[in-house]
């Protein structure tokens, strides 16, 4: 399990101890580096890292960081809230040694994400990490339940000589298909290797639909260590591709048509260790909680999505009809509703069963993804929320006023429509506190202005190779 508790200027009990030995095992492995990682507020995974015997000390004391990537772009400009975005001040970064790992994929290197808190010792509140820990802890306190958690990875694969900028696809053959199962075979097997090799659980890898197009599911673990996990896989991903002569891009929309990369979440909610998605007496076998947590997390999709599909070429994927969840509708095993109900196999329900949210891509800050829903879903158990009727097919088929009955909207369609619709949820914005709520929207605008006019294949080039 994560431990939950906020690192402390001088360490945690025990922490230093722990480091110290965790830096003579991997020094013995030759680890000359350990990778200290997190996500900002724009989804662009960052870094530092430092020499292996200084894990002790990072421990301790942390590691300085600027408190100004809050507010980055992806493209790496800077937008400012009235608290974050100056160059003043600085952070410490403290690694998660309960997530350290030797990366398989870049020999020599060990990762870690890591928690933020200021020089006197206090929560970043801009802190991704450290909001999913705090949302996580207080809802086992509250309202005692945990939670389990997984993020969908989806990449399309592409070849590294490849003019400047450009994506060309590493593979042929259909979509799922054995040719480029085959045409891939050895960098697909160095992938599960090195995931196996770091304690990843992979429970498929399979060819996907769009051209280059792969997907690895991983096993459950807690919110936090999930999202530790897709950051992993992601790091991962790149390092094995690279060594293939390959890159990989985890942007939502490689190219400006067709089906682009998700990150769906896939959400469980626990009481005394059972799973309340199974044997229950509503629907499909859920508890009352669990249809009231799905009824929270359906209610504020319009708000989630500014947090779930964070970039503008997350809108070139969010479209009808291409499996993307763009309706306020639920669905057993329904895969054009914006939430999915899977029942698992009969027989493996209790392991299985749970809620997939699926308009997510990986330009998502998992933590803040994660939260965010978890705190939708909490607001929908507070208030004992009803699940409306559910449906069947293609949500797109709908008239007018047949949607309507059903309470079937559309999603937004660009980023400001979400932002507006974040702005306006204050369940969300209560949730990550004032100073992430508007870190969250002053990047989603900064964002949306710096591709204004641009059309589709440029905004997709923009970000092909950001994520």
């Amino acid at each position: 399990m994560t431990t939950l508790a906020d690192p402390v200027p001088g360490g945690r009990p025990g922490d230093v101890p722990r480091a110290t030995a965790l830096a003579a095992e991997l020094a013995g492995r030759g680890v000359r580096g350990i990778v200290l990682a997190y996500v900002d507020t724009a989804g662009i995974g960052r870094v530092k890292a430092i020499p292996t015997a200084r894990l002790p000390t990072a421990a301790a004391w942390g590691v300085g960081m600027s408190p100004v990537f809050d507010t980055f772009l992806a493209d790496d400009s800077i937008v400012a809230t009235d608290v974050l975005g100056s160059p003043d001040g600085d952070l410490r970064l403290y690694p998660a040694l309960d997530r350290l790992v030797e990366l398989a994929g870049q020999p020599g290197w060990a990762w870690a994400p890591v928690d933020r808190i200021t020089q006197e010792g206090e929560r970043h509140p801009g802190c991704g990490r450290t909001f999913l820990r705090r949302t996580v802890a207080d809802a086992e306190e509250r309202h005692g339940l945990t939670f389990l958690a997984a993020v969908e990875i989806e990449w399309a694969v592409g070849l590294a000589s490849a003019p400047e900028g450009e994506f060309v696809p590493a593979v042929s053959g259909p979509a799922y298909g054995a040719t480029r199962q085959i045409e891939l075979s050895d960098y697909t097997a160095d992938l599960l290797a090195a995931c196996a090799a770091q304690g990843v659980d992979v429970d498929q890898i399979h060819p996907e639909y769009a051209p280059g197009q792969f997907e690895l599911s991983v096993g459950a673990l807690d919110p936090v260590a999930a999202a530790d996990r897709s950051v992993l896989v992601r790091q991962t991903v790149r390092a094995v591709s690279q060594r293939h002569g390959l890159r990989a891009s985890f942007a939502p929309a490689v190219l400006p048509e067709g089906v682009g990369n998700g990150g769906h979440l896939h959400l469980s909610c626990r009481r005394d260790g059972a799973n309340l998605h199974t044997g229950g007496t509503r629907r499909y076998g859920m508890t009352a909680e669990a249809e009231s947590f799905a009824a929270g997390v359906l209610a504020h999709l319009p708000a989630l999505t500014a947090l779930t599909a964070p970039s503008p070429a997350s809108y070139l994927r969010l479209k009808p009809s291409q499996w993307a969840g763009v309706f306020t509708a639920w669905g057993r095993e329904t895969r054009e509703a914006a939430l999915r109900v899977v029942t698992g196999t009969a027989g493996r329900q209790e392991r299985y069963a749970n809620l997939e949210v699926k308009p997510v891509d990986l330009a998502a800050n998992p933590y803040l993804a994660l939260g965010c829903v978890i705190a939708a879903g909490l607001d929908g158990v507070t208030s004992a929320a009803a699940l409306p009727e559910e449906i069947t097919g293609d949500p797109a088929r709908l008239g007018e006023e047949e949607a309507a009955a059903r309470g079937v909207r559309r999603l937004p369609a660009s980023l400001p429509e979400a932002v507006e619709a974040f702005r306006r949820d204050e369940v969300l914005r209560a949730a990550l506190g004032p100073v992430l709520a508007d870190a969250v929207t002053a990047v989603r605008l900064g964002e949306a202005a710096a591709v204004d006019g641009l059309d589709d294949a440029r905004v997709a080039a923009a970000y092909r190779w950001k994520y």
